[in-house]
């Protein structure tokens, strides 16, 4: 299925240049967009999602990044995070035609002895905790409780560990390390740990509401985020990235696209990840500085640059500030079957999230893939509608990889060849948590086809630095840089694990500056699931109040946003 390619015309200037075609990138231009703005989206591929996308191979497509969004309630559930959303971007429920999971599971042990169920329904959940940790129940309703009442998307929080936190309502190290191990591999930046926050955005997302997905996966979540840019009037250019943000006066002054022509707009949101920005920053900088274009390799932080590195390196621009980039990546094995995964005995599990070890590692993998724990997701079993279902059956397995160690390798054969000995390995390690299938080769025989993907892949096909999927550990919550009309949103400004991000902000009434902010604050992440929102005062909207859901401003307004400032 491919999507149509809007016609471009020959602006050389907009009110706001969108860096990257993911899902942040085109939640920010619909809502900018709405707001009258004229709005261009500049991304290097051929294809929108970003690091949630499709790609195809023999005329198959695969899905990437998307195992399920999160966030999902029955529909006429009212005051939720997805129904809000949904009418900020003007989307009907009925559009993303969303199925529940059946269930999933967290299995911990050799072979997953100890199993905690847990589906849409949070009682279910509970009931597992009660009855597999008697000991600890009182003490994970008390969690529970914090966690409901807790403000996670405050921008003032001060930043605590997950663990110390949870540590004092739980005493089992394995069961915390069970309530750990899904909201990391969803959503964490951060090695062993979370901040609260964001530990909190990810247990409300996956347990509290729940897991869903549309028959035909990303890609009509894709094609409807594209049709309402498009009625909104937004434009995009596709296969043209940016290569350069030249500054002026501590503001971004023009952007060099990479075929080397320029534009210039008001206000940029990128939304390719902080370090990753700051690169074209620093590679405009010195751009101007030596009047010749600067190719130096990727790096992974401005400050590590040497002279070994890039040749003689001027001192870094005052305005660049050197944030560090993730160091969690992975590898995920793509199966495809010629029948649905019931017919090998996996009938019941959405979504199931291992570890074999006695203590769970989220950790950069000291190998080339650490096998130890993943996530197994099987597609069809959601509770499609009768008639409804995917045409092959699927079996997708994640787990924890090292970037240097694919990204080193000395040629292409050698790349292949490494492929398919971690296909295998990454398969046979996940078949243990599974129910046995009948047969010693009954998954071989039902195999029609197969794809691995690895840090060298993200890093190729979203400039990730560090084939890092949820960024930077380091976050900027406001999403404000050095360059005073540059914003991040996506994953680098923080909230992971959202698909549709909706946060009330101040409301917009001068300039476009704080239309921008608004729209950034609106969509802090659109990357893989559903999440909550900021409550605000309401009846003022002067304060962080409720505001109409598809309210459009009126002609004063609107010119009263149309100046700078």
């Amino acid at each position: 299925m491919e999507f149509p390619v809007l016609t471009l015309n020959t602006s050389s200037h907009y009110d706001v240049a969108i860096i990257g075609a993911g899902m942040a990138g085109l939640a920010a231009g619909i809502r900018l967009a709405h707001f009258g703005k004229r709005v261009c989206i500049f991304e290097r591929h051929n294809v929108v999602g970003g690091l949630n996308s499709f790609y195809s191979i023999s005329g198959r497509k695969y899905d990437v990044g998307l195992h399920a969004m999160t966030n999902w309630v029955p529909p006429g559930t009212k005051g939720t995070p997805l129904g809000k959303l949904l009418r900020q971007l003007r989307i009907d429920r009925e559009e993303f035609a969303l199925h529940p999971q059946k269930r999933s599971r967290i299995a911990f042990g050799p072979a997953g002895e100890t199993s905690l169920t847990f589906t849409n329904d949070f009682a279910v959940l509970e009931a597992e905790v009660a009855q597999k940790f008697p000991a600890q129940i009182d003490g994970f309703r008390r969690l529970v409780a914090l966690v409901k009442t807790y403000d996670d998307v405050s921008l003032d929080a001060v930043p605590e560990s997950a663990r110390a936190v949870v540590r004092r309502h739980l005493c089992d190290p394995l069961l915390e390390d069970m309530l750990f191990c899904p909201l990391m591999y969803y959503g964490s930046a951060t090695e062993h740990d979370m901040e609260f926050g964001q530990f909190v955005i990810m247990f409300k997302a996956l347990f509290l509401e729940g897991f869903a997905r549309p028959v035909e996966g990303v890609r009509l979540v894709l094609r409807v985020l594209l049709e309402k840019y498009r009625q909104a009037g937004g434009e995009r250019r596709m296969k043209c990235g940016v290569r350069q943000i030249i500054a002026g006066a501590g503001s971004a002054d023009r952007l060099v696209l990479d075929d080397g022509t320029e534009i210039t707009a008001t206000h940029v949101i990128s939304t390719i990840g902080a370090a990753e920005t700051e690169r074209l920053c620093e590679q405009g900088a010195r751009s101007e500085e030596r009047g010749v274009e600067e190719t130096g390799p990727n790096h992974r932080n401005i400050s590590e640059l040497s002279p070994s590195a890039s040749g003689s390196l001027l001192p870094a621009p005052r305005y660049l500030r050197p944030h560090p980039f993730g160091r969690l990546s992975y590898c995920e094995t793509i199966t495809v079957l010629d029948r649905a995964p019931a017919a090998l005995g996996w009938g019941d599990d959405t979504i199931i999230f291992f570890n074999d070890s006695e203590r769970f590692s989220y950790e950069q993998s000291a190998g080339p893939v650490d096998a130890r724990s993943g996530v197994i997701c099987l597609p069809n079993n959601f509770a499609f509608p009768e008639g409804q279902a995917l045409t092959e059956g699927l079996f997708r397995c994640t787990c924890l990889a090292n970037y240097d160690y694919w990204t080193t390798l000395p040629d292409e054969a050698a790349y292949q060849a490494e492929k398919q000995r971690w296909y295998a390995d990454i398969q046979r390690s996940a078949l243990r948590f599974l129910p046995p299938h009948p047969g010693t080769d009954a998954l071989a025989q039902a195999t029609v086809a197969t794809d691995m993907f690895t840090p060298r892949t993200i890093t190729k096909f979203t400039g990730h630095f560090g084939g890092a999927i949820y960024g930077s550990p380091k976050k900027i919550r406001d999403g404000r840089t050095p360059l005073a009309n540059v914003y991040l949103a996506g994953t680098d400004q923080g909230f992971l694990g959202d698909a549709l991000r909706h946060q009330h902000g101040q409301f917009p009434r001068a300039g476009g500056a704080q239309v921008v902010r608004f729209a950034i604050k609106a969509f802090r992440l659109f990357c893989l699931r559903f999440t909550s929102w900021r409550r605000g005062v309401s009846g003022n909207p002067r304060k962080l109040g409720r505001f109409p859901p598809v309210f459009r401003p009126s002609p004063p307004r609107r010119r009263r946003w149309s100046r700078d400032t």
